[in-house]
């Protein structure tokens, strides 16, 4: 005699994705929305995502702030996809850390600010090439001086720098640039000027170029 009970059907939903049918065990569930969706358009969503470095994987639900979690998701992405996405994710962390360089041009090795101590560490011995160097000026070690002693001693010396080439400038009658304030200096040719940045002006009164721009001095442009 036979049996007049029926196997039930696994219970079938439509992935919001693919629109496709697809059965309640084929499908992932996002813990921290309602959404659901099925694990070969989840791998390719999550896929793309990690392509484009976006390490926070968004729920593809529309108007839906939720992520993904990385740990939530390890059972069933592929083995490969989390490797990649692990790296991107520590490579993300990497960025954030605040660094310094040797300030030594034959080595500048990269250090990276572990604590606070680092942060405020002035004398400090490069790992690579061993010489010492404070961290704070990013120069080799002042000997004798305090950064705040150094830092007086910088800015009087660009003061000093500022004052000569301000002195010269008058002296050899060079024209400032209106837009980037680099000199620049008439050799030859008529006084219509283009700056390095690309901007126009006039080498006698300093105003910006134009057709209808007039000036006594002015010759054939």
């Amino acid at each position: 005699m036979k049996s007049s009970i029926k196997k039930e059907e696994p219970l079938q939903v439509i992935c919001e994705i693919c629109a496709e049918t697809k059965r309640i065990t084929e499908m992932i569930k996002n813990q921290t929305c309602r959404h659901s969706y099925c694990s070969d358009c989840m791998t390719k969503h999550v896929a793309t995502k990690i392509q484009d470095i976006i390490t926070a994987v968004p729920c593809p639900g529309l108007g839906c702030k939720s992520v993904f979690e990385f740990e939530g998701c390890r059972p069933w992405l592929p083995k490969d996809l989390i490797e990649r996405w692990d790296k991107a994710l520590c490579e993300a962390l990497f960025l954030q850390v605040p660094k310094f360089y040797c300030p030594f041009k034959d080595c500048s090795a990269m250090m990276l600010v572990e604590n606070e101590e680092d942060q405020q560490a002035r004398e400090t011995e490069c790992p690579v090439c061993h010489r010492m160097f404070c961290a704070r000026c990013s120069i080799p070690w002042h000997i004798g001086v305090n950064c705040k002693q150094y830092q007086k001693q910088i800015e009087n010396e660009r003061q000093r720098e500022d004052r000569l080439m301000r002195k010269l400038a008058k002296e050899k009658r060079w024209r400032r640039c209106p837009k980037c304030k680099i000199y620049v200096e008439k050799i030859s040719g008529c006084v219509h000027i283009t700056c390095r940045c690309k901007y126009e002006f006039c080498y006698d009164c300093g105003q910006q170029w134009c057709f209808a721009h007039t000036h006594p001095s002015h010759g054939r442009n």
